[in-house]
């Protein structure tokens, strides 16, 4: 079963969390919400408290982090920001990276892999107004980019279809038609 960490920090954005935590646990992917924060709670973007199943230094310490297949980080402002600011994490991305093992940011934390240089010479998407901070990435502007190993979102909107991607890289395509369909989301795509 395939190991995902979701990163959670103070002002992350609520559905950009949520959602692939959501579509990934249905697909019976194995998934843990880390606070990068000092409490397993943590205050999203919109003012909605979130409890971790752990806390950062706790896992770090414990070694917890050795070879997940997936590591996401959402967007939100100042959550992005507050990812950004934990070199431990930055250190963690970097490595994950250069071991060909997933990467998946939305909205505004692409940046963080723009600053970190990972996104040099990938296509890449995040929020408008983030681009430049996407540092040698090609612009795409879609509302999902995988390229290689690591997989952008441009928004909030763009969750439901950057968790579905996410999970289409660990599950049989059926499986993901089947938890779109039980979601309605293939309905919603149609119409």
């Amino acid at each position: 079963m395939a190991k995902v960490y979701v990163f959670l920090a103070d002002g992350f954005e609520d559905i950009e969390a949520l959602a692939p935590v959501d579509i990934l646990r249905r697909g019976g992917l194995d998934v843990t919400t880390v606070s990068v924060m000092d409490t397993e709670e943590v205050i999203s973007a919109h003012g909605v408290p979130v409890r971790a199943d752990s806390i950062f230094y706790d896992v770090a310490v414990d070694g917890g982090f050795e070879c997940p297949d997936l590591l996401i980080l959402p967007g939100g402002m100042p959550g992005a920001s507050n990812l950004r600011a934990n070199e431990v994490l930055c250190d963690l991305l970097i490595g994950q990276a250069e071991s060909g093992r997933r990467i998946a940011a939305i909205c505004a934390a692409p940046y963080i892999l723009g600053e970190l240089g990972l996104l040099k010479g990938r296509n890449a998407t995040c929020y408008p107004g983030f681009e430049r901070h996407l540092k040698g990435a090609n612009y795409t502007a879609e509302l999902v980019t995988t390229d290689g190993n690591i997989t952008t979102g441009r928004g909030p909107a763009a969750a439901l279809p950057f968790a579905y991607e996410l999970l289409s890289f660990f599950v049989d395509g059926e499986v993901v038609k089947s938890i779109k369909d039980g979601m309605i989301f293939t309905q919603l795509m149609t119409e």
